[in-house]
Formats: C-alpha cells, structure tokens, sequence
C-alpha cells in the first residue's frame, strides 16, 4: 500500500536523533517540559488512548463504531485522567481542542477536554481511513504543526502515531508515542520535537496488537 510505502520511507531515513524516550512528571527531563508547556506557544500532539483488547479496525469506514478500534474501558478512563493532570499541573489549552474523525481519536479528545471544546477535522485522519487522500492528510498535519502559536496556550491534536511519524520523522518511531503520551512540538518551518510526556500511563500500557 502507498502509505506503507511512505512510512518505511520514513522510516528509511537515518535519524538526526535517537528515537525519543517519554518522560513523565517528577522526573528532571518531564519537570524542564512541563516547564515549557506551561509558557504555551506549542503544539501537542496527543495520540489516542488506551485501546488494548479492543477488536482491530475491520471496516474502515468513519463513523463506522463497530468497524473500528475503540477505545477500552480503561482507555476512556485515561483519556478522562489526561484532561485532569492538564488543568492540576497548568498546562494552557487553546480552544478548540482538534481531533482526527476516527472515534479513538474523537472519544479521547471528548473525554479529556468535553466535547462542546472538541473540533474534528480530517486534517487529523489515521492514514488507514485516508484512502486517496493521504497526501492531503499528512499536509494537514504539517499545517497544523507547523501554524504559530500565540503565546499563553498550546494548540492540541488528538490523533494517530503513524501519520505524525511520516511527518515528524523516525525519532517519534518506534516505543516513543505510547497511546495516551504527547509530543511536544515548536512550531515553524520546521517544526521540532521538544519531547514526549506521559501524565497518565497505564501499567503494561501504550500499544496494542493489532
């Protein structure tokens, strides 16, 4: 498939850096983040949350629920957890908050922030769901990453890991996007991954199966 293609493309690429770790608060390295989050000016990217021991996409198909991979209990629970440990640790939201139309991505976006605060825009699609449209997704999200923020908030996007790893390149491959994890990004022309954060793992938690 072309978006195959175009991962291992990606993924072909010698890293300018290692693959990204993620920090969490409390740490030196999550605490210096959480720091910059807190002046704004940054885009989260935030990958959907907990879908272990839910049934793999089938269908394919937006608005399909029954088609596709949900969130699991604890994952509504951790997306809920999310917007919690947000507000507690005063990281600025600039609304609305943007959410890919895949319901994983929408229902993490509704539980964490509520959905009167919650936008979907396909510029957020998971590339399976994209179909002929790839190109227009993957330059939707270079847009988004790369649009200024005014400082005092950080745009947030709730999404899917592999469409960002064909945009921001192998250093968000791999282990360091586990689900419910954000990458911090500066935007600009080219935008740069400033780090990744946990504020609400799951023990065993970050990646299903499928």
């Amino acid at each position: 498939m072309i978006r195959r293609a175009l991962l291992l493309s990606v993924l072909a690429v010698p890293a300018l850096a290692q693959e990204r770790a993620p920090a969490r608060p409390g740490t030196p390295e999550g605490e210096a983040l959480l720091a910059r989050l807190r002046a704004g000016g940054l885009v989260l990217f935030l990958r959907h949350a907990d879908t272990r021991g839910e049934p793999c996409d089938r269908s394919f198909r937006l608005g399909d629920r029954e088609g596709q991979r949900n969130l699991s209990p604890a994952g509504r629970a951790q997306a809920a957890a999310i917007g919690r440990r947000m507000e507690e640790l005063g990281i600025p939201v600039a609304l609305p908050v943007l959410a890919g139309p895949v319901l994983r991505a929408r229902d993490t976006a509704e539980a964490a922030f509520g959905a009167a605060r919650v936008r979907v825009t396909d510029d957020l699609n998971a590339d399976d769901y994209a179909g002929g449209r790839l190109a227009e997704v993957l330059e939707g999200h270079r847009r988004l990453l790369a649009d200024p923020v005014p400082p005092g908030a950080n745009r947030v996007l709730v999404g899917h890991r592999t469409p960002f790893i064909m945009v921001a390149g192998p250093e968000v491959g791999g282990r360091a996007l586990p689900e419910g994890a954000f990458a911090a990004v500066e935007p600009g022309g080219a935008s740069r991954v400033l780090g990744i954060l946990e504020l609400a793992p799951l023990p065993g938690g970050g990646f299903h199966g499928c």
